[in-house]
Order: C-alpha cells, then structure tokens, then sequence
C-alpha cells in the first residue's frame, strides 16, 4: 500500500493533507524518516509513526448508534444536523455512512460503518434481515390489524412483504405495540399504521437482525461493535 493511502485511511487527513506531513519528515516508517508518498509500506509487518506515534491500519469500522430525533440519517446535510455530527473528533472519519435511514423524528438503533459491502447485504431485499421497532400508536390496535399486516398491506399499488404486529398494550384509546418488517419501504411503519386508521406518535428501532439497541447505550452515544455482535450481524 502507498504510504499517504496508508496514512490517509488511518484518519490522520486527507491525501493532500499527509503528503504535507511526509513532505515534512513527520513521519518515519520503521523508525526512519520517509519523504516519498508513493513509498510502498506493508500495514502488519512496518512500524509508521507520526511524530513517533504509532499509527494503526484498520480498514472497516462498525459503530453502533442511538439516534435521537432531530436528526437525520445522512453523511451531510444542508439544512440538518445528521448522524456523523454525533461523532467525536477523534472517531469520525470521511468515509463513514449510515446503514440505511431512520426518519428525522424516529429514534433507536443505527449501524455506523465504512464497509460497503456489508451495508450492502444488510439492506439488500433478498436478505429479508429483520427490523423491529417499538412504537406508541394513537388509536387502538386489534387483531383485524394484526391479521392485515401478516398479509401485507397496499403502499402505492405494491403489497408490502408480511409483517409482525405485536400489542403489548392498550390504555386510554393508544397502544403500545413492537413491528417487525423485513423490507424496508419509505415511512413503511408509519404508512403502514396509517392504512390501519391509525397514528404513529413515537417510533423507535431496537433490533436490526440479532443486532439489539443496548439498554445502557443514552440517546446520541454510539460505540463500537463487540466481535460477537459483528459476528451476529455477518451471520
């Protein structure tokens, strides 16, 4: 690998930007100095440093985030605050997206990662990866609703795939239910609450395949996957 990838893709800048650094003699590659950033470096076997820190190579990254509402799931946004801008300084990094979208008002857990190809298979339809939500519904909730979404309920001519309705309970004409869906259409949850007569007031996901919103993680923290939950999450 060149040395200003190599450099580039541990987050210390940009490329322009650790040419610069190279350039400079800030940074020694086996504790000699290297001013060529096309120099070739082997990311496990040579010692690079930056001002006599050592750097690490990690190519993917998995963080696992509680989206608070009022912000949106994006990489930037004119108008927004998004999701990266929960990041510290010292975690965020250029390539980093979110997997998939919640809507701005909706809560819970959002997957953090720079690694295309399993954002890929997460989303993908043939995968049918499970998304659970709970949500506060204004109105009450029955079986007749249960049954339509185990059927699939018409958005915009397209049945939607069969769903799972569970009512974990009724009080003063609400009802505090859990969706599971296995796609993952525009305002699925909401619309499809809504072809049922009824009103989505709270929303939040806290399970995306085995993959579970933690207790203790408030909302606009993030942290990284265990290797047992990236596990989970690979299959």
């Amino acid at each position: 690998m060149r040395l200003d990838k190599f450099l580039a893709e541990t987050g210390l800048g940009s490329r322009k930007e650790v040419k610069q650094l190279i350039k400079k003699g800030q940074i020694t590659v086996n504790q000699q100095i290297e001013k060529k950033d096309k120099a070739q470096v082997d990311p496990e076997k040579d010692q690079i440093a930056y001002l006599g820190e050592a750097l690490h190579y990690q190519e993917f990254y998995y963080y696992l985030l509680h989206k608070p509402a009022g912000v949106v799931s994006a990489t930037e946004d004119k108008k927004d605050s998004t999701v990266l801008n929960l990041f510290d300084e010292a975690d965020y990094r250029r390539d980093l997206f979110p997997v998939g979208r919640l809507d701005k008002d909706t809560e819970g857990l959002l997957l953090i990662t720079n690694d295309g190809q399993l954002a890929h298979e997460l989303l993908s339809p043939k995968k049918h990866v499970e998304k659970e939500y709970f949500a506060l519904i204004e109105g009450v909730m029955d079986e007749t609703d249960q049954q339509r979404f185990e059927k699939g309920i018409e958005l915009d001519g397209q049945l939607t795939m069969p769903a799972q309705l569970l009512i974990d309970q009724i009080a003063e004409e609400r009802s505090e239910v859990r969706i599971i869906l296995n796609e993952g259409k525009f305002h699925q949850v909401k619309r499809m609450v809504a072809a049922c007569g009824k009103k989505v007031v709270y929303l939040k996901r806290i399970r995306m395949g085995d993959l579970s919103l933690p207790e203790d993680l408030s909302k606009g923290r993030y942290r990284e996957l265990t290797p047992e939950e990236l596990r989970l999450l690979k299959g």
